[in-house]
């Protein structure tokens, strides 16, 4: 039997919403009880002190890019899983959008062998919904599920034939598999790099309406109520979408929707003087959106907080806006840029890990995100009120491409734990 005693912990329960002071035992891997600070660890375990600081559910990071096949040198499983480690991410849900595209069985188990030798964290794949993402034939659904698919998507190739798509979806929904869509109309998308507003007149940028967003949700939303999947939309970030997104849950439909922390964190003025490290896919949204999402979250109405973690090299960002490659990395800062919304007293802790951990935790149907016995003994130890400046060539990502550059800080990961054994020690 090997034995840990968390000791002196301030313990984050995403379940009870609870911050409290306690301590907490892990048996070979396992939270085997969660107590007060008055408990004696057992004889032979191995003590852990807090010291006060925050212990909670390892972070569980649906829609992670790790360039493995294809573009090695922007991201491995190996420096994902060390981003991970450092993050406080012990679970990350990887994406299909590689070169090749993960769209046969064949190449799922690839992704798998590579990440069972490289990464230190669980890497559960996702797999396309189309092959080759190309919106034309659905994939053979079922032989990826079977060969460990957690969910199918395209990215941010939007299946613009319905009829595919409703075809996907149905028979998504005959083997009970999750789908995640990323809800912007196409036509209106083309071209586009930032929203429109007074803003991006400004800079001469082209944009597209905050209604692509909300165009695409009704459509998909109609879908759902046809063939009754299981869907997942991978950022909401308008204020237009959130009441489709309510009315559909209130009618009870299958349907989570999550956002990524860029955009809970930033809005379109942060691309300033044409700063190619905030071109996102979808571009950066005005304050109103912003503050309107972040309070969706701290409502439930959003169910997830993810990074969206998309590296690019220093080729494809050094460019000109509308050129430029979109996405940034965020393993490392999810976290840290999460304490902002804490510290601005937004939401509180609990409520925070119930959209990093617990709820993603359910919509995958793991054991993980909780602070129970006979849960998953993946944890995270961080300082909420440490204060650091972000320097970016100190991340562990291969590619460096984050906002937050130079950015003030609070909150930083001090261990992380996987099935009971420690992966990350902060120096």
């Amino acid at each position: 039997m090997t034995a840990t005693f968390f000791a002196n912990a301030r313990i984050i329960d995403p379940v009870a919403l609870t911050d409290a002071p306690g301590c907490v035992l892990v048996v070979d891997g396992l939270i085997h009880a969660v107590t007060g600070l008055d408990a004696t660890p057992p004889v032979g375990a191995k003590i852990v002190d807090c010291g006060g600081m925050c212990l909670a559910p390892g972070i569980i990071d649906i829609g992670v890019k790790v360039s493995e096949p294809g573009e090695r040198h922007k991201e491995s499983f190996r420096s994902a899983g060390r981003a991970a480690a450092a993050g406080g991410v012990t679970t990350i849900v990887t994406r299909p959008d590689t070169d090749p595209a993960i769209d046969t069985p064949e190449k799922l188990e690839f992704v798998a062998r590579r990440a069972q030798l490289d990464a230190p964290v669980h890497v559960l794949p996702m797999a396309a919904l189309t092959k080759g993402r190309d919106g034309q034939e659905m994939t053979e659904i079922g032989l990826l599920s079977d060969a460990g698919a957690v969910a199918f998507t395209d990215c941010d190739h939007v299946v613009s034939k319905t009829k595919v798509l409703a075809r996907a979806l149905s028979y998504a929904r005959s083997l009970d598999a999750l789908v995640i869509g990323h809800t912007q109309d196409p036509g209106l998308s083309e071209g586009a790099v930032v929203t429109t507003g007074k803003f991006a007149s400004l800079r001469g940028l082209p944009g597209v309406s905050a209604m692509a967003e909300r165009m695409a949700l009704d459509r998909d939303i109609s879908l759902l109520e046809m063939t009754g999947a299981r869907y997942h939309i991978d950022q909401i970030t308008t204020a237009r979408a959130l009441p489709a997104l309510e009315r559909a849950k209130r009618n009870g439909l299958r349907i989570t929707a999550g956002v990524s922390i860029h955009h809970l964190t930033l809005n379109d003025m942060d691309i300033a003087d044409y700063r190619t490290f905030f071109k996102l896919m979808p571009p950066l949204r005005s304050e109103d959106d912003r503050a309107a999402v972040v309070q969706a979250v701290a409502e439930g109405l959003i169910d997830v907080i993810c990074s969206m973690h998309t590296p690019q090299d220093e080729e494809s960002k050094r460019l000109p806006f509308e050129e430029a490659a979109s996405g940034a990395v965020g393993l490392e800062t999810l976290l840290p840029a999460a304490m902002r919304l804490y510290h601005a007293g937004q939401i509180d802790l609990p409520r925070l890990f119930r959209a990093l951990a617990l709820n993603p935790a359910r919509i995958l149907g793991l054991a993980a995100g909780r602070m129970l016995a006979g849960a998953p003994a993946d944890l995270v130890l961080f300082d909420p009120d440490a204060p650091f400046q972000l320097d970016r060539t100190t991340l562990q990502s291969k590619s460096k491409n984050t906002p937050f550059d130079g950015a003030r800080l609070q909150g930083r990961v001090i261990g992380t734990w996987v099935d009971g054994t420690r992966i990350w020690e902060n120096a």
